[in-house]
């Protein structure tokens, strides 16, 4: 069985792209083979941290998407697609004019949809539509960012949490790690290996304990990750 994985969650700055990264490196350190597209067109975060393993996709073009299907049926069996924000309704155009579900069955290709979620009544209302077009037709798995919210409160009093799960929806949590550790990530594009295990404070900007909060960090994602068929 091939894995397509679309990550996305349409608005933008939610942490889609720290999302696809995380699953890029996941993949790398379990030597899972896997192929990368990014759809930004402006500032492609995989494109910039794994390019060795990404390429550039348009998503506003069939064509385009077509390709993406056809990489996914073919080893190394894993895509990795990082959706730009206020991309969905094409996608869902896409996919219902080109009966993706059935096709990608045909194929041997699980759909994967990765949505990403901040604490704000945007990404609330976000699912609630993503649900009532796809239902369990994709599978879905939620992303709750605590890097750009902890408090879910607002997701589980609206019902579409519990809807989600009921739905077969897996949950991945990602923790709180500080403003100041991601923006010195950022800033010396410095990939998640590198933040993990640079022992050179210049080539990361990352000092010991620092790299540490990381590393335990990264380890929680990954125990999640684990528990899934990726």
């Amino acid at each position: 069985m091939s894995h397509l994985h679309l990550v996305g969650g349409e608005k933008g700055g939610v942490g889609k792209s720290l999302v696809s990264r995380i699953l890029a490196q996941y993949f790398i350190d379990k030597a899972l083979p896997f192929q990368g597209f990014d759809s930004d067109k402006s500032h492609g975060a995989l494109l910039r941290f794994y390019a060795d393993y990404a390429s550039p996709v348009v998503v506003d073009r069939y064509e385009a998407l077509d390709k993406v299907v056809e990489a996914a049926a073919e080893p190394p069996h894993r895509v990795l697609v990082d959706l730009a924000a206020q991309t969905h309704q094409f996608l869902a155009q896409w996919i219902a004019d080109t009966g993706l579900v059935d096709i990608a069955g045909e194929l041997g290709v699980s759909l994967v949809y990765w949505h990403v979620m901040d604490a704000g009544r945007d990404s609330v209302d976000l699912l609630r539509r993503w649900l009532d077009e796809f239902g369990s037709r994709l599978k879905l798995v939620l992303v709750l960012n605590e890097v750009r919210g902890n408090q879910f409160e607002m997701l589980v009093a609206s019902g579409e949490l519990g809807r989600a799960k009921e739905m077969g929806a897996s949950v991945v949590t990602l923790r709180k790690l500080p403003d100041a550790t991601i923006q010195k990530i950022d800033a010396h594009s410095t990939s998640f290996w590198a933040a993990t295990q640079a022992t050179e404070k210049p080539a990361t900007g990352l000092g010991l304990l620092e790299r540490q909060r990381v590393k335990i960090w990264l380890g929680h994602v990954y125990e999640q990750l684990q528990q899934m068929e990726l």
